[in-house]
């Protein structure tokens, strides 16, 4: 029924006219973004089309006998637009199980997107992996997210934390200095948690650069000094904190704190969800407590981020 096509770039400006229409598609999955990695994996990213119309598109690439989908992405999985149906996808993902065994798979691991992403009902792909393919739960990361909505008040610590900041005239802007940031970050991420940010100063600049409404520079300064920042990533619905990193002093001031309360109540207040990321341990075995702890102190609370596995 369906006619599955791997990925060339001659299917660019195909795909990113999909992604731009989905209804779960965010542009992570725009190939402008995919590919600034591309010499880390070996895309193996498909097209779906029924009766000579695209239907769907899966983000992918291949480790070995995994189809992994895709492992350079926050989420992924299958993207759909709103003619999805859950019939015809449960047969999508039985005939993709036999095209990927022809292909040489004996495993998949798929990652879904997030139900905030979502600008209308879209989990057509997680009963028919359920149905067709006997997942089951790989990994769970625990996200934090705030519903503007039902937003709730932050904690005390947060709120002295903001006033702290006030009170020393600490200011917050947007900006394209990814370098100064940049800095911050790795200088903080080496010395806390002996790791670097997974995307090179090169990487980020070249990825805010071609897209720079969704890709957001915030910096907060104590006169000519950056004390801290914070790179967004801004889809259609959702802010997401991608990185957030502050110097020595721009912890005690609480510049964070003054970074949140801009973004959050104002510059995004819009957008129906903010969302701060995942709180994993670098093994993802467990949560960073005090990293959640800090997230729920600014209203946050948990939403999971699953992948799951199946045999071909």
């Amino acid at each position: 029924m369906f006619e599955i096509v791997r990925y060339t770039t001659e299917h660019r400006n195909e795909w990113n006219l999909f992604v731009a229409q989905s209804k779960n598609g965010t542009f992570l999955f725009d190939r402008n973004y995919m590919e600034y990695h591309s010499d880390r994996f070996e895309d193996f990213s498909l097209l779906f089309y029924l009766q000579g119309r695209l239907y769907g598109l899966m983000p992918a690439n291949r480790a070995g006998d995994v189809f992994q989908s895709h492992m350079g992405l926050t989420y992924g999985g299958l993207v759909m637009d709103a003619k999805t149906t859950a019939a015809l996808t449960v047969t999508l993902f039985a005939e993709l199980n036999d095209f990927l065994r022809q292909q040489g798979f004996r495993r998949v691991h798929y990652k879904c997107v997030p139900w905030i992403y979502h600008q209308m009902a879209s989990e057509e792909d997680l009963y028919a992996i359920a149905r067709t393919c006997n997942a089951r739960l790989l990994q769970r990361d625990l996200g934090t997210v705030i519903i503007q909505r039902t937003a709730i008040r932050w904690e005390r610590v947060r709120r002295r934390a903001l006033k702290r900041a006030q009170q020393a005239g600490v200011t917050v802007e947007r900006s394209t200095d990814y370098a100064g940031f940049w800095q911050v970050l790795n200088d903080n991420l080496r010395t806390k948690y002996d790791s670097k940010p997974v995307h090179t100063l090169d990487e980020i600049s070249l990825l805010a650069s071609r897209f720079p409404d969704n890709i957001v520079l915030y910096v907060a300064c104590q006169g000519d000094s950056v004390v801290a920042g914070m790179v967004l990533y801004v889809s259609k619905q959702v802010a997401r904190a991608q990185y957030s990193s502050a110097t020595p002093l721009g912890k005690q001031l609480g510049a964070i704190d003054i970074l949140y309360d801009r973004i959050i109540h104002r510059d995004y207040a819009h957008l129906p969800y903010f969302e701060f990321g995942t709180s994993a341990m670098a093994d993802s075995t467990a949560i960073n407590e005090s990293l959640v702890f800090q997230k729920e102190g600014f209203g946050g609370r948990g939403m999971c981020f699953d992948r799951y596995e199946w045999e071909l």
